[in-house]
């Protein structure tokens, strides 16, 4: 029987049978202890570090609470819309002022937390994989990369809906907010470091070693801008 060449050999055929799913954790875990953003062998054929895939999970379970809230939270304003709704807690921050505006419902006339909902559903089912173990091909690191570029795109813009146009937040899209910067930028960091992006070497690394500060540097933003925009508002909440 003729031998495949070396050359077209699957990478990710290739490493299962070199190392047990136990081996490419612990090589996982020394490596990072050597250098935190070289790439494991298990990255490189389309899988993710442990930690990264539990943040996948818990992420998406944050996620998939606040847009039940909300869908719940539109139920009833729907049934009445003078009802006192429990995510109304002061002139800044209220779900009321978002239900029934064009940018809550953006897709077809559907509510944007229903399809948060299903959004957030498929990210827990992604991290559940990675933590299985599993590995995808190149094109669904594309995917996965083009799908939280969209979703941070779309946070800004919401974020300048509420603060510019609408005037409050809602905190359940507020939660949904920080969720989707938090996976975007730890999606984008892990995608980088394995070479399935193409960025340099430098810039992956800086994703990758300064992934925590670009996330809290982006809340910090947020929460200057809330501050700074409602000013006024929380004068009058604070009694200032």
């Amino acid at each position: 029987m003729a031998r495949i060449p070396e050359d077209d050999v699957d990478p990710v055929d290739e490493l299962d049978e070199l190392l047990t799913e136990d081996e490419l954790l612990l090589e996982e875990q020394e490596l990072e202890k050597l250098d935190k953003a070289r790439p494991t062998r298990l990255q490189r054929a389309g899988g993710a570090p442990r930690p990264f895939s539990w943040l996948l999970v818990a992420a998406g379970l944050v996620g998939m609470w606040a847009s039940v809230e909300l869908v719940r939270a539109e139920l009833t304003w729907r049934e009445d819309p003078l009802a006192a709704l429990g995510c109304d807690i002061n002139p800044v921050i209220g779900c009321s002022t978002f239900l029934g505006t064009p940018q809550g419902s953006l897709l077809l006339d559907i509510p944007n937390a229903v399809l948060g909902v299903g959004a957030f559903g498929a990210l827990i089912g992604v991290g559940l994989v990675f933590a299985a173990g599993g590995r995808v091909r190149r094109w669904m690191w594309w995917l996965l990369s083009g799908v939280v570029l969209g979703g941070l795109a779309f946070v800004v813009w919401l974020a300048y809906q509420s603060m510019a146009v609408i005037g409050s937040l809602c905190p359940y899209c507020v939660v949904t907010w920080l969720v989707v910067i938090l996976v975007g930028v730890h999606l984008l960091a892990r995608a980088a470091q394995a070479g399935h992006l193409p960025v340099t070497e430098r810039l992956a690394r800086t994703l990758v070693t300064e992934r925590w500060l670009i996330v809290g540097g982006a809340y910090a933003v947020l929460l200057v801008l809330a501050v700074v925009v409602f000013w006024d508002k929380w004068k009058l909440v604070l009694g200032l």
